[in-house]
Order: structure tokens, then sequence, then C-alpha cells
């Protein structure tokens, strides 16, 4: 037998270790983690709701990586920006976190003007956002075809459904005045609740407004206690919130207040002291009373990782728990479009197979085309500020 020449064999093994490289690396590329993006208020008067969703993200991130990731084994990785709140800066992160950082999905935080803001780039970028909280009703009912925006957390006409009920069923009250912050969130719920207060032939006193930053409410209380309002419905985040219920206490005025869940989203209870006793508001989930599994090792994950002593010391609870349940459908996503590919990951989220036993609910096909709000006014929950803290109130 012929012996091959030395420089033959040293090309053979040049392409050899060469082919093996590339292997390597193509190996090495499929187990890249998958970048799943936040985009939420983490700073300023806000930063609470940002925090909120975070720890829920993490959490169930966690969860899945620690049963082997999506894909054959990528874990999942969170990239966050700060929005701070700002419509201008939220387009512009929507894309740095799709362009630069290559995020498969993308969260969203509290602001409503940041969410529609975003809508059109998920669509050009064809990249799906999924709400944690902004409860616009056009983020996820926008017109777009094929629509990218998807939301595990409350939309406003399922929300301006639940509190008319609990105002006229619950406590009775037909007078009701509107206080809204002057945003397209205080629009959408102007519209929502004017639809369905006159479902209940019931027609609002007032509708007052306000801006952000503005430092007192009391000439619009005095006109909706003119008006002779029994109640008070709020949408306010938790800034202005807070001046709602200091210039209610200011101008002597003992009417009852009923609010959207933006003054659960930042430091509200530390700015208005006793004062926000009482205040009653909705949420998709309260960690109070017999916890389900999820919700057990939710809150042992909480303790452990943030040192959360109870339900009481949960932070933003209903950002952790949207958050949370809609990274596992995320997730669930992911590994049925076998992809990362952003259209296919849209196509698994509208025709998710089987059950996932979440943390608010058991999900069965939560989004489909034409729905793509996993949650409606059948899973909320009524609560109240007492002592600082959230607890649950009974709505029946």
């Amino acid at each position: 037998m012929r012996r091959l020449a030395r420089p033959f064999l040293a090309v053979l093994a040049g392409s050899t270790l060469a082919l093996a490289t590339l292997v390597a690396g193509v190996g090495a590329q499929s187990k890249e983690p998958v970048k799943i993006g936040l985009a939420a208020a983490v700073s300023g008067g806000s930063a609470a709701s940002g925090e909120a969703i975070k720890r829920g993200i993490q959490i169930a991130m966690d969860e899945v990586n620690a049963k082997g990731g999506v894909l054959g084994g990528r874990k999942l990785e969170l990239v966050i920006r700060d929005d701070e709140g700002n419509p201008a800066k939220g387009v512009t992160i929507a894309r740095e976190l799709v362009e630069r950082e290559k995020a498969t999905v993308v969260f969203g935080g509290l602001h409503t003007t940041v969410a529609l803001a975003q809508v059109p780039v998920w669509t050009e970028l064809k990249t799906p956002y999924m709400g944690a909280w902004a409860a616009g009703t056009n983020i996820t009912r926008n017109g777009q075809t094929p629509n990218f925006s998807f939301r595990v957390s409350a939309n406003d006409d399922y929300v301006d459904k639940f509190l008319s009920r609990y105002a006229v069923d619950v406590m009775k009250k037909g007078k009701p005045g509107l206080l809204l912050e002057n945003t397209a969130w205080g629009q959408s719920n102007e519209a929502g609740l004017g639809k369905w207060l006159g479902e209940k032939k019931v027609k609002p006193v007032g509708i007052e407004k306000f801006n952000w930053n503005d430092p007192d409410m009391s000439p619009q209380l005095l006109r909706l206690k003119g008006a002779g309002a029994d109640h008070v419905i709020l949408v306010a985040n938790a800034p202005e919130g807070a001046q709602v219920v200091k210039s209610r206490a200011k101008i002597g005025w003992e009417v009852p207040m009923i609010s959207h869940w933006g003054i659960s989203g930042g430091r509200f209870a530390e700015l208005t002291g006793e004062l926000s006793d009482g205040v009653v508001f909705v949420q998709t989930y309260s960690f109070f009373g017999k916890q389900n599994e999820r919700g057990q090792a939710l809150l042992k994950a909480l303790r452990e990782k943030y040192n959360v002593k109870g339900p009481e010391d949960v932070v933003a609870p209903v950002g952790t728990a949207n958050a949370y349940d809609g990274l596992h459908l995320v997730a669930l996503a992911i590994e049925q479009a076998g992809s990362t590919e952003g259209p296919k990951v849209r196509e698994a989220l509208e025709s998710l197979k089987g059950e996932y036993k979440g943390l608010i609910k058991t999900y069965k096909q939560p989004f489909s085309a034409e729905q793509h709000d996993a949650l409606t006014d059948a899973d909320y929950v009524m609560v109240a500020w007492k002592g600082g803290k959230i607890v649950p109130v009974d709505v029946k």
C-alpha cells in the first residue's frame, strides 16, 4: 500500500479540524439563549410596575430553564430596557430590543400611551408583543393584519364592564362621577365606562380630566361633588391617583372611590398614608387566600429570590401575576413553533394546543386570530388598599 504524501496528510488534517470547528460552532449556535425583551418603566414614579413585571418574568423563566429551556436545550434570557413612561422612548427601545438584541418576544409595561405607540413597530418588525399591564383596549384591538400584539392582562373594555357592575350592582350607586387622566388610556376608559354604565341605564353626572403631574385635583372633585356624584370612578396611575386622594381629603368629601389598577403600580400607599384606606380597585389576581400549585410556587420563589415575606408584601402583584403566566405561554408558543421567528411564534400563540394550568387560571387556547386578550372580566378580582397593603374585597 502506497504511503500518502505528507502535504496531503496535512491538508486532510486541516480540513478535518476545520470541519470539526464548524460543527462545534453550529452546535454552540444552536444552544444560544432565546432572548425575551422587557420594555417597561423601571425608573420614576411607576418603577414598581416594571419591577413587578420583571419578577414575574424572571421566576417563570427560571422554571422553564430548570426544565431544559426551549427548542432542545436553549435557555431563555431576559433583556430589559427602561421606557420611562415615554412613548417616543418606548418606540426607540422596541427597535433596539428587536434589531440589536434579537429579542424573540417583547413584554410591555404599565403605560397605554407607550404600548399604543409601539403597535406599528411590532407589525413592521414582525415581532410578538406580550402585554403584561397596559390595559388600553386598542393595544390588542388595533386593526393590524396580521396582529402581533397579545396580552395577559386587563383590557379596558372588560375592566369598565367590571367596574360598572361593581358600582351599580354591588355598591348600589347610580350617580358616578368620572375622573380620568387626559391621555389615550383615559379616553379608552371614557368610551368603555360610557358604554357599560349605559347598559345599566346609568349616566355619569360629570366627567373630569387631569394631566400627568398635576399637583391638585380639588377643582375637578368640587365640580363632581356639586353635580351630585355619589361615587367616583378613577382612572389614574400612582402619582396622580395620590393627588386625587389627598385632594378628596382636602375638600372634606368622603365619597366612595372605585379605581382602575394604575394606583397599584407605584408609590400610591407611600404617598397617601392612611388616606388610601378603602380605595377599591381591580386586579387580575390576588395572592391572598388559598393558592393553587402555581401560586404556592410563585410565593415561595418571591420569598427566596426577593425576600418577600407574604402576600401583603408582593410589589404591584398584578404585574407579577400577569407576566408570570405570559412568559409560560410564550415559552409554550416558541416550543410549538419550533422556531424563534416572529411570524411562526405569532401563529403558535394564536393556536396553542392543549391546556396550561397557570397562576390566574387554566388556559385553553387563550388566543385566536380574533381574540388577543387571554383574560376577560370573568377573571378579575376586586381589592382595596388597607394600611398600605393590598387586600381582597368581596364583590358579591
